[in-house]
């Protein structure tokens, strides 16, 4: 029996769904770089998750990404960063792919609270300059009012605020 694994279906001829990787861990989150000849992808198979790298379609080897866990990995849209979450951390690890593939060392670029999406997929995104992160924040329990402010004439002090212009 295997955990989730990760699919992929061409495009071209009958679009059948084959298997990337069908092993006993876990893999979700995978996502193509953008020349679309490696795959970012977490695992459980270390007993914790963690974010690998392997080409695509293969073969070759297999690049740890994460150093301390990490989920939702995201290419940066030149391909030469890869994003990835660990609990409240955004990281980054530079990636090089010549003369062979290497990855520098992950470092927090921030950390905010945001929703994940437990759907698989990465619950943010960057923009293509990767200046900006998108994301959804938890909504903040509502807290009592402690001021009530009350307008009384409100439509003679709005005519005196903003005069009409005839």
């Amino acid at each position: 029996m295997t955990g989730n694994d990760i699919w992929v279906v061409s495009l071209d001829g009958n679009r059948a769904a084959q298997p990337f990787l069908k092993t006993q861990a876990s893999e979700s989150n995978a996502h193509f770089s953008p020349d679309g000849h490696w795959l970012a992808y977490s695992s459980d198979e270390s007993g914790r998750v963690e974010i690998y790298v392997q080409p695509f379609p293969g073969p070759g080897g297999k690049w740890t990404i994460s150093t301390d866990g990490g989920t939702e990995p995201l290419w940066s849209h030149d391909g030469r960063e890869l994003f990835y979450r660990n609990g409240d951390a955004v990281m980054a690890v530079s990636v090089a792919y010549q003369p062979t593939f290497s990855a520098g060392l992950p470092h927090r670029l921030f950390s905010t609270q945001f929703e994940p999406t437990g759907a698989g997929t990465s619950g943010y995104d960057v923009s293509p300059d990767g200046r900006r992160f998108l994301m959804i924040q938890p909504n903040e329990p509502e807290q009592p009012a402690t001021q009530v402010s009350i307008v009384i004439n409100w439509f003679e002090e709005l005519r005196r605020l903003v005069p009409s212009q005839r």
